[in-house]
């Protein structure tokens, strides 16, 4: 491997002061990247490939704004028919609608991480009619690593049946092509509950963190 390096001391300048892109390519093997000024912008941009711009990971705005364009990110809902179960049974909640998927890294209800890192995910949702007669409920956020519970005693509500939302917040450790799921379920009572299937209330939402 070859190394250049520039000795001296002071300040180099790159361009000429006027409106034009300026940037250094980085001639790899098998992928170039470059770091440069985008004039017409105001921004320095960090990106895959060798004209500036076109494939931009990270763009440094003139207030120090810090934007990641292929950053994945998420947030789903659904606006079908409300979603129902039967007690006593673990059920994935299913989504067909998306806000953004910024890395597609979304489909088939589940979320699929596209490296290994640290990801925030939330979901939130509304359940219509719950039984008094079960004893519990409960959403998770199911991960290849691990499942994140909340557990919703029913002696919390007294003797009517009722609605509620609920909503769960974590930061999970996950690998490269480990899935993310939400899930609901019920111990006890009866067939009646559903899910508020109105995108206010029913939402998955994810980023990846670090």
């Amino acid at each position: 491997m070859a190394l250049t390096k520039v000795r001296g001391s002071g300040l180099g300048t790159l361009g000429d002061g006027t409106a034009n892109d300026t940037a250094i390519v980085f001639d790899g093997n098998a992928q170039d990247f470059h770091i440069g000024l985008d004039d017409s912008a105001d921004s320095l941009t960090m990106g895959l490939g060798s004209t500036l711009g076109t494939t931009s990971h990270m763009v440094f705005d003139a207030n120090g704004i810090i934007t990641k364009p292929l950053q994945p990110a998420f947030s789903v809902t659904n606006t079908g028919s409300a979603q129902s179960w039967n007690a006593g049974t673990t059920n994935q909640v299913t989504f067909d609608g998306e806000r953004f998927d910024v890395n597609g890294d979304f489909g088939s209800n589940q979320f699929t991480a596209p490296v290994t890192g640290k990801y925030h995910l939330s979901c939130n949702m509304a359940f219509s009619n719950l039984d008094t007669g079960a004893t519990a409920y409960f959403i998770d956020i199911f991960t290849s690593n691990r499942r994140y519970l909340q557990y919703i005693a029913m002696a919390l509500y007294g003797g009517s049946d009722t609605s509620h939302g609920y909503g769960l917040s974590l930061l999970a450790d996950m690998d490269a092509d480990d899935v993310a799921k939400v899930q609901v379920g019920q111990n006890g009572g009866a067939n009646q509950t559903s899910l508020n299937n109105d995108a206010e209330f029913l939402h998955f939402t994810g980023y990846l963190v670090c």
